[in-house]
């Protein structure tokens, strides 16, 4: 239960774009919405600026409450508007810290009868409006949008920065992998370096400084890679493929022994890594073999707590050379983990389909293996194998 939730809490939390760019169902992420995301789907935007605020106070039953003076409108998508005038007071149930004049922007909803409904304020400097206004459409292409958002990531406002941040993050990893130069080499090489760079955006800076594969990052990358963390360790997804993506296989058998196979380092480690190999395995295979690739992820075979994630990948990756090691693990599995079981029910429905499309070709040695293997797991335990049956048409 622990591992199931630390798992899911880790995969929202932790930086979401490496899975969920890289390799489609690597984690479940929740990606934040950007404010230009927020500005083209609000019916409004506006700018106003704090005039009083009344905290909340639990003992008196009284909620909190904002004061705001209008400003400006930004932009007003439906024409709905009308109400709002230059200098009348806005006011929002929720307490907003602030001094007199502090400029905030706000994204509104307009009801069909005219009414507004506010959002979260954002605080609102003089770059703010026009890096919102100025940005390209949605639907650009990827180097227009990067083009973009890349000059603002140093800004000193910490919105716009970390926003810019969000925007490049959220670009396909395909993407990247063409266009990392447009993050400026040295630039990538200081925010790495930098201990208060946030850590996942440390993380994702670490991936695009491996994606450039100067032998004079190496040094840097190994460091961060090699930390010892005590506890949660945000960012490690980025970093650990970032050093594989530089240094290639002997930073694969360095990143083993360290976090993958030494089972002293925090879980989220070792499921960092796991992400890693993951990453490689599409996008990093003339780095490091595909061959290679399928021993590091097989030696996670030994990881209790990873054997259910593990079996999926090399189901995917068509490894069937585990098949009889699963068919020891199906009986010795910790505490009978369901999750495993099915796993391994589901790997050899996946070998078993793995077969010639023409009918008239004789079956391939696995198949005829995963045959015999989905037959005993049949007679021994009937309802893992409906149950991974039921589930198996959505996908591995």
């Amino acid at each position: 239960m622990f591992r199931a939730t630390f798992v899911l809490g880790f995969t929202v939390l932790c930086w979401f774009t490496l899975a969920s760019h890289v390799c489609g169902g690597c984690s479940i992420g929740v990606p934040e919405e950007s404010l230009r995301d927020r500005y083209l789907t609000a019916d409004c935007t506006v700018i106003a600026s704090w005039k009083s605020a009344q905290p909340r106070d639990r003992k008196r039953g009284v909620n909190g409450q904002t004061q705001f003076t209008f400003e400006r409108v930004v932009r007003d998508s439906e024409k709905k508007s009308e109400k709002i005038q230059q200098g009348k007071d806005l006011t929002l149930n929720w307490f907003q810290a602030g001094q007199v004049g502090d400029r905030f922007l706000i994204f509104g909803s307009v009801s069909p009868d005219g009414d507004h409904s506010w959002g979260s304020p954002v605080p609102c400097s003089d770059t703010l409006p026009d890096y919102i206004t100025g940005a390209p459409d949605i639907q650009a292409l990827p180097k227009v949008q990067l083009d973009y958002f890349v000059k603002y990531l140093d800004s000193p406002d910490t919105y716009v920065a970390h926003d810019a941040y969000l925007e490049c993050s959220s670009v396909e990893f395909k993407e990247l992998l063409v266009l990392h130069e447009l993050f400026p080499h040295e630039k990538l090489r200081r925010w790495v370096a930098d201990p208060q760079t946030d850590p996942n955006q440390r993380g994702f800076y670490a991936l695009l400084l491996g994606l450039w594969r100067d032998a004079a990052d190496t040094q840097l990358l190994r460091e961060l890679a090699m930390q010892k963390h005590e506890e949660f360790s945000f960012g490690a997804n980025g970093i650990f493929a970032g050093y594989l993506m530089n240094v290639g296989e002997r930073g694969l058998a360095e990143l083993e022994q360290a976090k993958l196979y030494n089972k002293s380092v925090p879980f989220s480690e070792t499921y960092a890594g796991l992400n890693a190999l993951r990453v490689m395995w599409i996008s990093g295979s003339d780095r490091i073999s595909k061959d290679r690739l399928k021993q590091s992820m097989r030696g996670l075979l030994d990881r209790p707590e990873l054997a259910d994630l593990v079996i999926i990948d090399l189901g995917r990756w068509q490894d069937w050379s585990v098949s009889d090691r699963l068919m020891e693990l199906y009986d010795t599995a910790e505490d009978n983990t369901p999750s495993t079981k099915r796993a391994i029910v589901r790997f050899f429905l996946a070998m078993e389909a793995a077969k010639p499309k023409d009918a008239k070709e004789p079956f391939p040695a696995h198949v005829v293996t995963a045959q015999k293997h989905l037959k005993t797991l049949r007679e021994k335990d009937p309802e893992t194998v409906k149950t991974a049956e039921e589930f198996f048409f959505l996908g591995f």
